[in-house]
């Protein structure tokens, strides 16, 4: 509907007519499972006898009342509620019915197949508050919520406010919310349910108490480990405070894991939700709690930057996300004693921005958002893991303590308002005396990524005459940027390999002379961005890399080996280098890296580089190769060990053969084992699902393993486990589920999906009839579900895994010719189909290499 794609210019114009103080909102959540009643009542000004909307998606309107006048519910169509005749004040009050999600839209019911409880969380972020209740759908139009939910007996509520004692009204309860502060509709909240959990509470830096509390479903609460959160949200209060020179602006601070998330987490303002997949069934590793301590810390920074103060329009979405993913990754390095090389862990989130960099659809970073359209395509890797690079680089570039100099006045001026990022820049530039327009024009106003490689000279003697960084640019139209960084010089000392050169300096233009190298005897590996401090690619010269490879499980710092894997990787995916070096690259540094995060962003390349880079004449025996390779790492390190772990689930990943599957169907069920290897229940599912795939075991051993794991989780374990059986009958009834079945949740569609392409590597011939049916299907997809689901479908269902598989099935071709004959498609699956296709057209120019 039109209706719901609000666009940038009626929001300037709704905004220039009306000023909205409160919102009265009244939520019935015992009546049904499928709609509840919603009241929203809403105090504003307007110009008198203008017309302006609210905006709503409901199934029915049962009345519509303005300024004590009954108007005809007729007002309510196309998604929004018309209101004309306004006088200066007003208070309009609509009752509607609206609809459960199950899609993590708007508010999402979910039951656990566990026990049988129901639970409800809202999300919001970007336009789905108007799922729940009648508003202003822009962050710009700030105001005061009052939320009343009246729930079953056994439900408890949770919202932006303190939950207040409930009353108890013909057998239900009544949950009375005080009002909020001033905030944007889409961080409100609502979380209702049988939730458990702990509290604590913690002593702010103006000496409030501040109430905590972390909550789940019952089912999983005993693996949620409250204390640990909580610690973490504490190193978090104490860092942020100190930094942002401001105290945390709201009354309490409610952590809550709900089921069927469409995100990672949402920063409601007091009352944050994560998904309760990082609540770990088994012992995680090291990357998994670094990756949630992030997370944590990372919404945790959004109370400031993006609730306390809140962009005016949604062209400055990246800003929010950026900056909190900088401040999270700068916590852990500074404010906790556990992730000191939080720094290193960046990297994967690095690599994120740098491969969306790269598609024809990139982006300035500052993108423009013409309406809601825009804005739900992009939560990309642009819009948090380069802009928080960039924002790294704009720490260096105007000096730490001028860069929170200029972040606290930002806060002192805009607290409770909307900005825009040139009033962040004005508070930067006025604390670091630094103009910032033309670092701001080639980093945030233009896309693409620049290139550094070295340029060395050196004399008959074998030292340098001269060292320099040479800066190359892609995208046309694109400036050369100003980076901070290092370079610096390794060599092989009695079999060690030890840095004997550094310099730090400022790269600007396409030639910098690093002055300081002169005279120096040349190293075996010269590395430009050491420290990995840069946001760009980067190239080893010849002798830098032959040195690297065959020596890159004795560099011991983890950042210099990931630094050196990154460029080996960039080269892969610029095809300058075969596939099959850089997964022999990996193998041979696998074994020496601690860093579990970085390893597992290594195996997650290697998965690609097997699957969709190596050529067909050696595909086969490469995978059973890696296959081979990757159990026996598995065998070789310590007992017990995050690299043990990580690992084995690659093994039971990669497996490739009947005899591999086998061996690691012998290690499920306990006839071989692994000293120290814990065979919980996600590793026995990850083997499951190897042993399947290959025919080892069928439908019989995933029914015995569900019956001993009939939690959400199990279910979606084992439906995913029977769409990777390796029969045609099989694959096209997954098909089918995947662009089909409404009924599907979020993440039961993405395990049907994982499950449906397992195998696609090695038996590419089962899925080459359900190519066409795919781009057919891609409109009405688009048309029939809500944006998050549709997103899901297309990305899922896109073809790469069998792209220059087929001989009769040419994906490239047929994803250009789609693009051809829909160019007035919605500009989001245009998006979604381009970048997709870009990436099949990459596969097949690294296939030729």
């Amino acid at each position: 509907m039109p209706g719901q794609n609000l666009t940038r210019v009626e929001a300037e114009e709704r905004a220039s007519i009306a000023t909205v103080y409160h919102y009265d909102v009244e939520l019935n959540l015992a009546e049904n499972d499928e709609t509840f009643t919603s009241k929203t009542t809403v105090d504003f000004d307007a110009k008198e006898g203008a017309a302006t909307f609210l905006d709503l998606i409901a199934d029915e309107v049962y009345s519509i009342e303005v300024n004590g006048e009954s108007r005809d519910v007729s007002a309510y169509h196309d998604s929004r509620v018309h209101l004309d005749n306004l006088k200066e004040k007003n208070r309009v009050t609509i009752v509607a019915k609206c609809r459960y999600m199950h899609t993590g839209e708007g508010l999402h019911r979910f039951t656990d197949p566990a026990d049988g409880k129901s639970y409800c969380y809202s999300q919001f972020e970007v336009p789905d508050s108007r799922r729940v209740f009648a508003v202003f759908e822009q962050p710009d139009m700030k105001a005061q919520f009052t939320f009343h939910v009246i729930t079953p007996p056994e439900w408890t509520v949770f919202s932006n406010s303190p939950t207040p004692v409930p009353t108890e009204v013909d057998g239900l309860k009544r949950w009375d919310f005080s009002a909020t502060e001033q905030i944007s509709s889409y961080i409100t909240a609502i979380v209702a349910g049988p939730y458990v959990g702990k509290t604590g509470s913690l002593t702010s830096s103006d000496g409030r108490e501040i109430p905590l509390g972390v909550y789940c479903r019952q089912s999983l609460e005993q693996y949620l480990d409250a204390d640990w959160v909580m610690d973490v949200t504490k190193q978090g209060f104490a860092f942020f405070e100190k930094e942002y020179g401001r105290a945390y602006p709201f009354r309490k601070y409610d952590q809550v894991f709900v089921p069927e998330y469409n995100a990672g987490a949402m920063e409601n303002a007091g009352m944050v939700t994560f998904r309760d997949q990082y609540i770990f069934r088994s012992k995680p590793t090291s990357a998994q709690l670094e990756g949630l301590a992030n997370t944590i810390l990372h919404e945790l920074a959004h109370m400031w930057f993006g609730d306390l103060v809140t962009m005016r329009w949604w062209n400055d979405l990246w800003l929010n996300e950026s900056f909190a993913e900088f401040m999270s990754h700068l916590c852990l390095a500074e404010g906790t004693e556990e992730w000191k090389s939080a720094w290193t862990g960046f990297m994967a989130r690095k690599d994120w921005g740098m491969r969306q960099d790269q598609m024809p659809t990139t982006h300035p970073i500052v993108a423009p958002i013409r309406d809601l359209e825009d804005v739900e395509v992009n939560f990309d890797g642009i819009t948090y893991a380069k802009g928080a690079a960039v924002l790294r680089q704009l720490v260096s570039y105007v000096g730490r303590d001028n860069f929170f100099k200029g972040v606290n006045e930002y806060f002192k001026k805009h607290e409770w308002q909307n900005t825009t990022l040139d009033d962040l820049m004005r508070e930067l530039e006025a604390a670091s005396g630094r103009d910032l327009d033309a670092w701001s024009k080639v980093w945030l106003e233009e896309a693409g990524v620049t290139l550094l490689r070295p340029e060395i000279n050196v004399d008959e003697d074998g030292n340098l005459t001269e060292l320099a960084v040479i800066q190359e640019t892609f995208t046309p139209g694109s400036s050369l940027r100003p980076h901070r960084l290092a370079v610096a010089g390794y060599d092989l000392v009695d079999d060690n390999i030890e840095k004997v050169f550094h310099e730090e300096l400022d790269v600007d233009g396409d030639r910098t002379v690093v002055e300081s190298a002169a005279g120096i005897k040349r190293p075996a590996l010269i590395l430009v961005n050491d420290g990995d401090l840069a946001y760009a690619k980067i190239r080893l010269d010849e002798d830098s890399l032959k040195f690297a490879i065959e020596n890159i499980a004795k560099f011991e710092d983890s950042l210099t080996r990931s630094i050196i894997i990154a460029s080996a990787w960039d080269m892969v995916r610029d095809a300058q280098m075969p596939a099959k070096a850089f997964v022999d690259l990996v193998i041979a540094a696998a074994p020496a890296e601690q860093d579990i995060t970085v390893l597992q962003l290594w195996l997650r390349q290697l998965d690609t580089a097997v699957s969709q880079y190596v050529p067909n004449e050696i595909r086969a025996d490469l995978m059973e190769n890696i296959g081979h390779r990757l159990l026996l790492l598995a065998r070789a390190m310590s007992a017990g060990t995050d690299q043990q772990r990580v690992l084995t689930f690659a093994a039971a990943r990669r497996a490739a053969n009947k005899t591999q599957c086998e061996s690691i169907e012998r290690l499920r069920t306990g006839e071989d084992n692994l000293l120290g290897l814990d065979l919980d229940v996600e590793l026995k599912w990850a083997m499951l699902m190897a042993s399947v795939s290959c025919g080892v075991v069928g439908e019989e051993a995933i029914d015995e393993m569900l019956a001993t794991d009939s939690t959400m989780t199990g279910q979606q374990k084992a439906a995913q486990a029977r769409a990777t059986r390796p029969d045609q009958a099989v694959k096209d009834e997954a098909f089918a589920k995947l662009l089909t079945d409404p009924d599907l949740s979020n993440d039961m569609r993405i395990a049907v999906g994982l499950g449906y392409w397992r195998g696609a590597a090695m038996k590419p011939e089962m899925y080459g009839s359900h190519v066409q049916l795919y781009f057919a299907s891609l409109t009405r997809i688009w048309e029939e579900n809500t944006s998050h689901t549709a997103q899901d479908i297309v990305e899922l269902g896109f073809p790469t895994p069998i792209v220059g598989r087929l001989d009769d099935v040419d994906v490239v071709e047929l994803g250009n010719k789609w693009l051809r004959e829909n160019k007035d498609a919605p500009a989001g699956l245009v998006r979604l189909v381009s970048e997709n296709v870009s990436e099949a057209e990459r596969a097949m120019r690294i296939q030729a290499l």
